[in-house]
């Protein structure tokens, strides 16, 4: 898996949702909405979530090991800095 782009669509000064990205994977695949966020413990990325009837927030698209998400996380969080 290569993260191919990474999009920055929008960028929020205020509140804790810090940005907006697009995440292209291999060229052939991209996933919409997700989020640099300010947490308690720094600047994070959320995958892209839907609200249950229950209430509850639930990952529509993820990543399934430490690694991979750390690859994602990474490029986002560097393609975020360098649009502010």
């Amino acid at each position: 898996m290569n993260i191919t782009d990474v999009r920055v669509r929008k960028i929020n000064t205020e509140g804790k949702m810090k940005a907006v990205v697009s995440v292209t994977f291999d060229n052939a695949f991209v996933v919409h909405d997700v989020k640099v966020v300010e947490g308690m413990n720094g600047i994070f990325v959320a995958m892209p979530s839907r609200k249950t009837p229950e209430g509850e927030f639930r990952d529509i698209a993820h990543p399934i090991s430490a690694d991979a998400r750390e690859v994602i996380q990474t490029a986002v969080l560097k393609a975020y800095q360098e649009a502010i």
